[in-house]
């Protein structure tokens, strides 16, 4: 028999409480949706004053909203800017390219003047 009773003596615990008391549950799903209004629409959001929703898994600026740029629009944008930067790639590479032949042009030069020079520079020995 131990000193101070028994070291091992848990309390009981409280019975649990019913998950949910509404009858809800019981509902058929037609009754549950007009009750508790389950049909939510689209999702849609506010951001700097332009308006979207989501549709087919992507986010799509409302039309009528001010500021708000239509689909077409948006993809003629696009198309515009890849255009740009296509160009703007194909004229930086032109410009190494012109670059890399006028470093090589000026090198041919410096070169073709040394020479000169020292041909100049021979031909004055020889008189």
């Amino acid at each position: 028999m131990p000193l101070f009773g028994n070291t091992f003596s848990p309390k009981k615990t409280p019975p649990r409480k019913s998950a949910s008391l509404s009858n809800l549950h019981s509902l058929d799903r037609s009754t549950r949706e007009v009750e508790l209004g389950l049909d939510y629409g689209t999702p849609t959001m506010n951001l700097t004053g332009q308006s979207l929703k989501f549709e087919n898994g992507q986010w799509i600026a409302e039309m009528g909203i001010s500021g708000g740029v239509d689909r077409r629009e948006a993809q003629r944008l696009r198309r515009r800017n890849q255009q740009l930067e296509e160009e703007n790639n194909l004229l930086r590479l032109k410009v190494d390219i012109l670059l890399d032949m006028l470093s090589e042009t000026t090198a041919e030069s410096h070169l073709m003047e040394k020479e000169l020079d020292e041909l100049k520079s021979v031909s004055r020995r020889r008189k």
